[in-house]
């Protein structure tokens, strides 16, 4: 974490200071607003949260709800994840409050005596080490906690405007009139019109900003029910605290999540089939009958309910919307996007997997730096033809994994092809629930593979795998991509060629073109008035031990002036770890490679570093450009 860098700070330094619309941020709902989010769910939150990093974009969150959520229904939070949470500074502290899953049991039916129940099989949770960051359980409510902590922290102040419910809105050439009801206080029942530049509707599975785009959840109709319930029971089951999935003979199965806190646990359990007559009857079905259901599965071992925390009854089904914004198929490219939906409101399916927050945040994140660099003159409108393109794929793949394993986890012992299919699915596919195998397809974000070689432990269209390293300014081991915070720049990882600072290069000459070429993205692309470093964090990793690189002798390019008092930022050169060589771990050739990076985590590009014509045209595709600005320190104003 910096600080420091613009004054003395004395305080918590997670709080950023104020800017912008965050210096007179006006309490009440304004008439006239840049981005207007609806609804307060993980997507929304992590909308405001990335949009808090632009003082200059005037955003606000509309929730129907009088105030904070206070029972979530999800919990399972995936290792990409904790990823993000460390990007918007709580990972750490969300860890400590958590359950963390390191293993799996798998109990199935005794061979001698099937009415009893048995340990099969325990898998762990990540055996190939895909991530450094943990599985985690814990309240969605915290989670959303955090991400408001996040934005109110940030420059802009951004805070949730409770109390408003979502009715209809209007798009127009140039905004979006959104119609609002008032929920709560003295003035219920009052309506009021928003207008806005851009909307992004969290609203749910039944979400109303859907609804007045003309778009419909499309998929299978549900033909199985589960009751799911968050209790504090007591019960003689030896697994109560390890994550289980449990089999039985005839009465169906369970999946047992255990919760944060030590005593609460989560389970799923199932109620069978569900008729094309029942017209959504099973949601009847009692606590009583849900809690019979899961000690006939358990048996031989009971279970007694003392308190229940949450509890609901729901039907698995798999539906997706054609688009995840208003423009119509045959008009992409020519109209831009006004309205944006996510979550739940464009995806549904099982809880099971794990899947519905956590693919959620990561829609509302990809949105809102993509707003917010088209709000702040950075790119190009033709940006958010990107939403719809990249996150519709990818919600299409969920519904497919989570479609297989939840008939695996629904099905009779003797129906599966093979005794360990199911801890065979689990353990061989643990890099799609831990949110690791998103790959986005080639676009104007996400270049081409002919380079791809250079760095083959990046793939392009794939989040940027973090590896240890050596800070060479203090010697501190740290992970490289750790270091990525979600304030919305472009990142530009520059792994050196064989020489040291000091000696010709191409680490050299990249950063003398990079900070005096009037064709340097960095220069072209940066607003005046703004530090060097403002729209694009270029770092450099050499192939020395740490010990054996002069500061002194490193470029400018990789040690920036910043801040009023134009400080060196020294936290941008780093080292391969001799006894863990990124160069070697990530597959990087020894004669240097750039690789950049968007600012929600995922590679974009492998270059060669003398490829400065293919860096400079990439960047002229996605950005603004901006006159030539001096090519020292910041940016100056004209």
């Amino acid at each position: 974490m910096q600080f420091h860098h613009h004054g003395y700070v004395s305080g918590d330094p997670r709080v950023q200071p104020a800017a912008g619309v965050g210096l007179d941020r006006p309490e009440e709902l304004p008439g006239e607003v840049d981005v207007l989010i609806v609804g307060s769910g993980p997507a929304g939150m992590i909308a405001a949260a990335q949009l808090a990093q632009f003082p200059n974009i005037t955003t606000r969150l509309v929730e129907r709800r009088p105030g904070r959520l206070e029972v979530g229904q999800a919990d399972g939070i995936q290792a990409r994840s904790v990823e993000t949470f460390q990007a918007f500074g709580f990972a750490g502290r969300i860890t400590e409050e958590a359950y963390r899953i390191t293993e799996m049991a798998f109990w199935k039916p005794d061979p001698d005596q099937p009415s009893r129940i048995v340990r099969a099989a325990r898998a762990p949770d990540d055996p190939t080490g895909i991530s450094e960051f943990p599985h985690l359980i814990v309240n969605q409510a915290r989670v959303l906690d955090y991400f408001a902590e996040a934005a109110r922290n940030a420059p802009a102040r951004v805070e949730p405007d409770y109390g408003w419910e979502f009715l209809d809105l209007d798009v127009g050439e140039d905004g979006v009139d959104v119609r609002l009801r008032r929920t709560t206080g003295p003035d219920e029942g009052a309506e009021r019109t928003v207008r806005a530049q851009y909307v992004i509707g969290c609203d749910g599975a039944r979400s109303r900003v859907r609804e007045s785009i003309g778009r419909e959840l499309v998929g299978d109709r549900a033909n199985h029910a589960w009751g799911v319930m968050d209790v504090l029971a007591e019960t003689d089951f030896p697994d109560i605290r390890t994550k289980c999935a449990i089999q039985s003979h005839d009465g169906g199965s369970i999946l047992l999540i255990p919760r944060e806190g030590n005593h609460l646990f989560r389970m799923y359990v199932d109620l069978g089939e569900v008729s094309d007559e029942d017209h959504g009857k099973v949601r009847d079905t009692t606590q009583a009958e849900v809690e019979a259901r899961a000690n006939r599965i358990l048996h031989p071992y009971s279970l007694t309910v003392k308190h229940v925390a949450w509890r609901s009854v729901y039907e698995v089904g798999h539906r997706l919307t054609d688009k995840f914004d208003d423009v119509p198929a045959e008009l992409v490219g020519v109209r831009r996007p006004r309205v944006f939906i996510t979550g739940d409101a464009c995806h549904t399916h099982s809880a099971k997997a794990g899947q519905g927050m956590n693919v959620s945040m990561q829609d509302g994140w990809n949105i809102a730096w993509k707003v917010g660099h088209v709000l702040e003159g950075r790119a190009d409108p033709s940006l958010l033809d990107t939403y719809s393109a990249e996150r519709q794929v990818i919600a299409q793949n969920l519904i497919d994994f989570d479609r297989r394993w939840s008939k695996l986890m629904a099905a009779k012992p003797e129906e599966l092809s093979d005794p360990t299919e199911l801890e065979d699915f689990y353990v061989k596919t643990a890099e799609f629930p831990a949110g690791l195998m998103t790959q986005y397809q080639q676009s104007m974000i996400t270049a081409g593979a002919e380079h791809q070689d250079l760095a083959a432990g990046f793939p392009i269209g794939k989040r940027f795998k973090s590896h240890p390293v050596t800070r060479v300014c203090d010697g501190n081991p740290v992970h490289l991509g750790h270091h990525h915070r979600a304030d919305g720049r472009w990142r530009l990882y520059v792994f050196a060629d064989r020489p040291g600072p000091g000696e010709p290069s191409r680490a050299t000459d990249f950063a003398e073109w990079i900070t005096g070429s009037p064709d340097s993205p960095v220069l072209t692309h940066t607003p005046r008035g703004r530090d060097v470093d403002a729209c694009f964090d270029v770092k450099v990793i050499y192939q020395q031990p740490h010990t054996g690189i002069d500061l002194g002798r490193v470029p400018a390019a990789y040690l920036p002036k910043v801040g009023p008092y134009h400080l060196i930022d020294y936290e941008k050169v780093y080292a391969a770890d001799p006894a863990d060589d990124i160069f070697d771990a990530r597959n990087i050739t020894r004669d240097g490679a750039l690789v950049v990076v968007r600012p929600d985590h995922y590679v974009s590009h492998v270059l060669p570093l003398d490829a400065r014509d293919d860096l400079t045209a990439f960047f002229h595709g996605i950005t603004t450009r901006h006159p030539t600005p001096h090519p020292e320190g910041a940016v100056p104003s004209p």
